[in-house]
């Protein structure tokens, strides 16, 4: 994928050690989960797979704690923000000339996928990161997909909530405009626009929002923070559901609390999520 023209391949939600009960609250939020895949470097995952993007339940099993714990910061949440790359290493020879900091080389790693006859296959991936120095509160990177047909499967893309795509990821920051000048660096200036309380990175059909806190609390509650050092913290997703009636059914289902967000959306806390706010938008 061009610099030029973003795209958000998927979002990485940090739950830690508390991936069994992390994956039963967001069935319970209507989302239909791939079975627990187990990856080379240690972390295992549940995927919530949209139509060209996805969730991703990050954490790992109690064996493997000793590898895996802590690689995505301190605390549960919303923790990694992934761009799509047809060519991992182009892309770091691309950033490396421009002076981006990169942490290191793009890595490969795979997990294994049970296909339907019940056999395995590894998808295998290449991931180029941002030195994660620069990025408060997670990171920043780059996914090239070597086996998309393992990861994109029509029968993990229906979800009893109806969502379908990833419409917003929102930093919550002291200073917008400081904090998306990493962005900028890597896509180019043109690529980031001014909105009330912030700054925004348009990525396809998606947005990076870097919103004050104040235009973070109004738009999703008062339960929002920064960092605890005041640094800029990832707190929220919105979503696009293709009925906000089925995004209700689901939460009501599940018993998970929501509020009325207008007349076409709903928010839930991120006390019900694992540490990120969600709003779903018909």
């Amino acid at each position: 994928m061009s610099l030029s023209s973003p795209r958000v391949d998927h979002v990485l939600i940090n739950v830690d050690a508390s991936l069994d009960q992390a994956a039963e609250q967001y069935r319970r939020l209507g989302f239909t989960l791939t079975p627990r895949g187990h990856h080379s470097l240690g972390s295992s995952n549940h995927l919530a797979v949209l139509d060209n993007d996805y969730l991703e339940l990050l954490g790992y099993e109690l064996q493997n704690a000793s590898r895996a714990a802590g690689l995505w910061g301190k605390h549960q949440g919303l923790a990694g923000l992934v761009f799509k790359t047809q060519d991992a290493d182009a892309l770091f020879t691309e950033l490396s000339q421009r002076g981006v900091a990169l942490l290191g080389a793009p890595q490969a790693f795979h997990r294994p996928v049970e296909l339907p006859d019940g056999s395995l296959k590894d998808a295998r991936f290449r991931i180029l990161h941002l030195d994660p120095v620069t990025v408060p509160s997670g990171r920043i990177f780059f996914c090239q997909h070597l086996d998309p047909d393992l990861v994109w499967r029509a029968s993990w893309q229906q979800h009893a909530n109806g969502a379908h795509k990833i419409i917003r990821a929102v930093i919550a920051s002291s200073d917008p405009e400081s904090a998306i000048d990493l962005l900028a660096r890597v896509f180019g200036d043109a690529a980031v626009q001014r909105i009330e309380g912030g700054r925004r990175l348009r990525a396809g059909q998606a947005s990076i929002d870097y919103l004050t806190l104040e235009a973070a609390r109004a738009q999703f509650g008062n339960e929002i923070t920064l960092g605890e050092d005041g640094s800029d913290r990832k707190v929220a997703l919105s979503l696009k559901t293709r009925s906000i009636a089925s995004a209700k059914h689901a939460m009501l289902e599940g018993e998970v609390p929501f509020v009325q967000h207008g007349t076409k959306a709903i928010l839930v806390s991120a006390s019900q999520t694992y540490g990120v706010s969600l709003l779903f938008s018909e």
